[in-house]
């Protein structure tokens, strides 16, 4: 199950992307496994060299009453080096960490993470417009095979 945050392709243009680990407890893996999970709100912060997610909104397991805080920030397993690079790129603009994707890989959760830039509402506009008319050219062509 992949868990995607389609607003933040939308909100901000990806510069880089990162795969990291989650630290998570209990049965979070579990609702993570069955897909219930939300990140569309949630942002990842450098805290004492070290990196977290933050409101990302983890459901708790059905039956499970011991972990239930669902917004608690969550660790996040990255090289020491690659957070120190991120941490020196953000500083020096107006850059931020998002979470791309939540989804299981060798049975473990993991995070895609992107370095961004915030889109002006013209860049948005236009990438809506693209779509559009992608999508049109799209419809067209199957209209002509069929």
């Amino acid at each position: 199950m992949k868990i995607v945050n389609r607003k933040a392709f939308h909100k901000y243009q990806i510069l880089e992307k990162v795969e990291a680990g989650i630290a998570l407890k209990g049965a979070e893996i579990k609702s993570i496994r069955a897909g219930r999970a939300n990140i569309s709100q949630s942002f990842a912060r450098i805290k004492d060299d070290e990196l977290f997610l933050v409101n990302a909104h983890i459901y708790p397991w059905m039956g499970s009453q011991k972990y239930s805080d669902e917004r608690r920030e969550r660790k996040l397993l990255l090289h020491r080096k690659q957070i120190l690079n991120w941490q020196g790129k953000i500083s020096g603009g107006n850059l931020t960490i998002v979470p791309l994707s939540i989804y299981i890989k060798r049975n473990l959760a993991k995070v895609e993470l992107g370095l961004a830039k915030s889109k002006a509402k013209f860049d948005k506009r236009l990438a809506l417009k693209k779509k559009t008319v992608e999508r049109e050219i799209e419809r067209e062509l199957r209209g002509k095979k069929g």
